[in-house]
Formats: structure tokens, sequence, C-alpha cells
């Protein structure tokens, strides 16, 4: 096992940037370029119940020659390179271990140019993926990956992000066709084309994606784009326990129904949207899904699954018909996160997602919701149930060590259950910090070490967001 992230929070070696390179940062940004508190602590932080691990510069790039000049200087001193979009990762992504400089790709925010006769669009890195399906909209295409966060599409590339859409759209590794990437040494190159496929060489597009900053810095990517739905109709079914609800979501996948998602909330979840959302909804274990298609084919898929969940258990459906109550029904699912930090003013959330093969899905649920109740901490279940993930989030008092020391070892287990039942730490948090400790245990020694072996040959200075997925 990797060294785990509080080792590697108190060990890293500061590597802080030399006045030449502020002075040259600061002659290219101007007020761009800052170096006041507020600013890095504000890069310094995401939803990871970390500390606080300020970089000591932040630039504000507007354009890919600009990334390319600050990591090109921060080559020449040795100096580290921290991306940052939004700041909604959870599991450190972003924390600044060795100091150095943080790149603000948020006002890379531009559309570059849309294909909607091929169904491809190539956006900046700092493109958030709600405003480009606002911007696309009136093309009759959408781009389906939903985490959840109203991230910018640079940070779901770098993490690999999936969502609620995967269980039909796939995740980002399917999604992205090319990238315009600035290498460790401050270099442009472009990977992939807007073609469907290709053979040509090693696929340095898949490489990348999913690196987390570890490799270069992501400024373009070209995304796959999809039909708008003829019909799309969202429903709400209770169920009498969780297992039920597993168990129903379990048979739709393996009858190929195309649901388009399907999601698992826990009685603590749908208590905590409720309040936070003011919906009414029955605070029970419930699976909220949407069918998307043909009029017909729509009906055809909330039949079959009305009759499977029955079978097990479930409610009727209740329908949420207009597209102004599905807005509101997922709005509530994605605000699930925070709702439950609500009912415990002052909390912090340790959180932790894996993946399994969907026959294993009831068992990984089930043990881990039983732990969490012998433990007695406070805590969440929410799930992209329908290709096997969910996430489990323990809401503890960040004053009481304790708490925090029971919740990384319910973490723990939840993980290594899931390495049992032959799936993965992470199914789209990504490794970060918090997860370091894991990816020898699921991947063997000899995998990290050819990942390690990558990162010297890409990034030999280990400038890339250094302290993130392995040690070096």
């Amino acid at each position: 096992m990797d060294a785990p992230a509080h080792d590697v929070l108190r060990s890293a070696r500061r590597r802080p940037p030399p006045a030449p390179m502020l002075d040259a940062l600061r002659a290219r940004f101007g007020d761009r370029c800052s170096t006041a508190a507020a600013v890095r602590e504000q890069h310094g932080r995401d939803e990871s119940p970390f500390p606080v691990t300020p970089p000591d510069v932040v630039v504000f790039c507007e354009s890919t020659d600009e990334a390319a000049f600050v990591v090109a200087q921060a080559a020449a001193h040795g100096v580290p390179v921290i991306p940052f979009g939004v700041g909604s990762s959870l599991e450190g992504h972003l924390l600044a271990v060795q100091g150095g400089v943080s790149i603000d790709l948020s006002r890379m925010n531009r559309i570059v140019r849309l294909n909607p006769e091929d169904l491809t669009v190539t956006v900046e890195a700092g493109v958030s993926r709600e405003q480009l399906n606002r911007e696309i909209r009136d093309t009759g295409l959408f781009f389906p990956i939903d985490p959840g966060a109203n991230a910018t599409i640079g940070g779901m590339a770098a993490t690999r992000a999936s969502g609620t859409n995967a269980v039909r759209y796939g995740t980002m590794r399917e999604n992205v066709l090319a990238l315009t990437v600035v290498t460790a040494s401050g270099e442009v190159i472009r990977t992939g084309t807007r073609a469907k496929k290709s053979s040509a060489g090693y696929d340095l597009t898949r490489l990348f994606v999913g690196s987390e900053g570890t490799l270069g810095v992501m400024t373009e990517v070209t995304l796959r784009l999809y039909p708008l739905p003829e019909a799309v109709s969202a429903a709400v079914c209770h169920f009498p326990g969780i297992a039920e609800a597993v168990d129903a979501t379990i048979q739709v996948i393996q009858m190929g129904v195309p649901i388009a998602r399907c999601e698992l909330l826990d009685a603590n979840s749908v208590r905590a949207v409720n309040r936070h959302d003011r919906l009414n909804l029955r605070e029970q274990p419930m699976l909220l899904m949407e069918f998307h298609g043909s009029e017909a084919g729509v009906k055809e898929q909330a039949e079959i699954v009305q009759a499977i969940a029955r079978e097990h258990g479930g409610e009727e459906f209740q329908w949420a018909t207009t597209p102004e109550e599905r807005t509101r029904l997922w709005t509530a699912r994605h605000h699930a996160y925070f709702a439950a930090l609500q009912t415990r003013p002052g909390c912090r959330c340790v959180t932790t997602d894996t993946c399994v093969p969907i026959s294993r899905l009831a068992e990984s649920i089930n043990d881990s919701r039983r732990e969490a109740d012998e433990a007695g901490l406070p805590y969440f279940i929410v799930g992209h149930v329908g290709d096997g993930n969910f996430h489990l989030g323990y809401l503890i008092d960040p004053d009481r060590p304790e708490q925090r020391a029971t919740a990384e070892r319910l973490s723990l287990q939840m993980v290594q259950r899931a390495l049992r039942l032959e799936g993965t730490c992470s199914g789209e948090h990504g490794v970060g910090l918090h997860k370091m400790g894991f990816l020898v245990d699921e991947a063997g020694a000899g995998a990290v070490e050819m990942m390690r072996q990558v990162k010297r040959a890409l990034d030999p200075k280990n400038i890339m967001n250094p302290g993130k997925i392995f040690a070096l």
C-alpha cells in the first residue's frame, strides 16, 4: 500500500516559486497573478475533508498560450503546477502539497468549435457542463455526462468523471475524442481527432483522461454530443428497503433495459433533500429513474421497469411529467451532498465511492450500510446504481478526531470489500490524495510502478500536481 494521504501532507517538501519566476508572472499577467491569502486559500481546498493547503501563487489564464507560459516558467524553476477548475473534487486533488502555482482555467470558458453535423464540440477547459448544454441547446444536441456538481469540462476529463447518465451514455473516457494539452515542459500538443475512431499510434487521449493533472494541463477538449431524446420521462419509486431497490436495479440492467438514469437515495438522503429543497418525498429508500427515447420506447421501458419494481416490493411510480418537475427532482438529487451537510451544521463529510460488478452491488451496499449503522456515525448513501457505483458519506465533527478515524476505518472496509468483489476503489471520484493507499491493492505493485515510469518520462521534474495518485 502506498503512503497514506496524511503522511504525504506531513512529509511534503514545499517548492515555492523563486523571485525571478514571480516577477515574470506578474509582468505577463498583472492583476491576474495573485499571492493574496484569500485567493490562495480558495485554490487550496476542495470538498475533501483535508485541511486547506494553499499554493504560493494563483494565475488566472485565458488562453492555451498563457497556460504554456506558466508551465514553462515552472519547469525552468522546478516549481509545482496544479490545474484548477471550480474546486468541486472530493479526494484532495487540488491541494498544493508541495506549494507552487495554481493555474486557474475558469476564465477559459469559450466554445471553440461546434460541429452539430458530426455530433462534436470543442471547448476550452473552463467551460462548465451546464454552460455547455445551455449554449448548444438550440442545436437539438446535448452533452450527457453529469457528475452532479457543475464541474468544468477540464476537471471532468482530468478525473474521468461519469455521473447519473453513465449507465446509458458512458463516462468521460468514452466521450472525449481529442485534447489540447500543455506538457510538463511547457510544450503544447494535440491528441486525437474529431473522427469517431482511430488506430494510429498510442492512445494519448485516454492516457491524459483520468490523469488528475499529474501529466499535463488540458486546455481544450473535443467531446461527443448526442441528440436530445424525442421523449423523456422521470419517475420515483419507493421501496421497503435498500436491498429491494438494489435488487430491482440489478434485474433491470441484466434484462438490458436501456434506462438513462437510475439513482438510489437512502432514507437519510431523502430526508436531507426534503429539507434542503422543500420536497415531500416519502422518507424511505427510493430509486429516481429517467427514460429516454421515442414515445413508444419510453412507454415500453417504463412498463418493464415498473413490473420489475413490483416484484421487489416497489410501489407505483410517481411521475415527473413536465420539464420543470424533472428539473426539480434532479436538482434535489444533485444537492444531496450539500443537503446532507446542512443536517449537521459545522460538520465535514468523509465521502468515498466504489464500483463493483452489478451482480455484487447489493452485497457491497448492504454490508457497508450495516458497518456504518454499527459505528453510530451519521451517514447518507446515494448511488449511480445502474452501473454498480455508489457513494457513502460519513458526517463528522471536525473537532473530534476519533470520528474522523472511525470514518476512515469504515471507508477502508468499504474499499477492501469492493476489491474483494472484483471492483474498484473509485468509480468516479478519482484517487487524488485520499485514495492513494488503495491503488497498489487494486492494480498491483507492478502496474503502479509502470504508472510511475510513465509519470517520470512525461514529467521528469515532478512538477505536475505532485503528490497525487501515488508517491514517487
